[in-house]
């Protein structure tokens, strides 16, 4: 499904700040996989999502969706086979527009551009159907304006926006970051949901280490620009926040004393 061979990116090239943030990683995702991929800040997590999704180009190695190399594809022809929920619940949407005529736009990805970007008489029943399995009173909101939702209600549009038509690949960038605990929970079993119903082949950056154990059927860890820890199945299920420190001491060559500043428990 998605195929990564030899991805380099370096920012500032030539420059005193140059930074080598991919360093030739190897990457690939069968279909229906659920990946949580785990660093610190700076190991090229959000690097590789943004090239994933040609918010800039690599500057080397090969993206491939389904076999088509989307590498040099800009961001918005690649949209068609992307649906993206980012961290900040404020993008995503259209804040000026209604509830409705967002989904409208997100039913028409991968669409020929038209006029009729509005949402037609026959989608109010889908629409009023897939907000009522939010559970968040939404279904009766189909012409509240987005920007007058709370953040949790915002970023769980988001990820029906990017679910209502079957993506190829769905990112998730750390997209209950910015939440309460309370809210996030609700927003990941919506994850869950729509992941194992849709069998969507799924990357999702998160910085919570138990997040990342409990969701998905792969766990990814990445450090210096390298996947540096990749498990998957019976020992992914296995795994604890111990166990999962010490693949880090052993891949890495070195003790890790300080988990909090890889990433959070909590």
């Amino acid at each position: 499904m998605l195929e990564i061979v030899g991805l380099e990116k370096t920012f500032f090239k030539g420059t005193l700040n140059e930074k080598k943030a991919l360093r030739g990683v190897n990457l690939k995702l069968n279909e229906g996989d659920f990946v949580t991929v785990i660093g610190s800040n700076g190991s090229g997590k959000s690097t590789l999502m943004n090239c994933i999704a040609g918010v800039f180009f690599a500057d080397k190695g090969t993206i491939k969706i389904e076999g088509v190399d989307v590498g040099r594809m800009p961001e918005h022809i690649r949209a068609r086979y992307i649906g993206r929920v980012f961290q900040d619940p404020m993008l995503g949407t259209a804040a000026d527009m209604q509830v409705e005529e967002n989904l409208a736009m997100a039913k028409r990805r991968g669409q020929r551009l038209s006029l009729k970007w509005s949402a037609q008489p026959e989608d109010e029943a889908l629409f009023t159907e897939q907000l009522k399995e939010l559970n968040l009173g939404l279904e009766n909101r189909l012409t509240a304006r987005i920007g007058t939702l709370s953040g949790g209600q915002r970023q769980a549009i988001t990820l029906l926006m990017a679910t209502l038509v079957k993506p190829k690949l769905l990112l998730l960038d750390e997209h209950t970051a910015a939440l309460d605990p309370k809210t996030a929970e609700k927003v990941l079993a919506l994850t869950q949901k729509k992941v194992t119903e849709g069998n969507l082949t799924t990357l999702m950056i998160t910085h919570n280490m138990r997040d990342a154990l409990a969701y998905g059927n792969r766990l990814i860890m990445m450090h210096e620009g390298k996947v540096l820890i990749d498990v998957k199945g019976e020992q992914k299920k296995n795994l604890t926040i111990k166990s999962l420190l010490e693949l880090f001491e052993k891949a890495s060559g070195s003790e890790f004393d300080n988990p909090e500043a890889l990433l959070t428990v909590d």
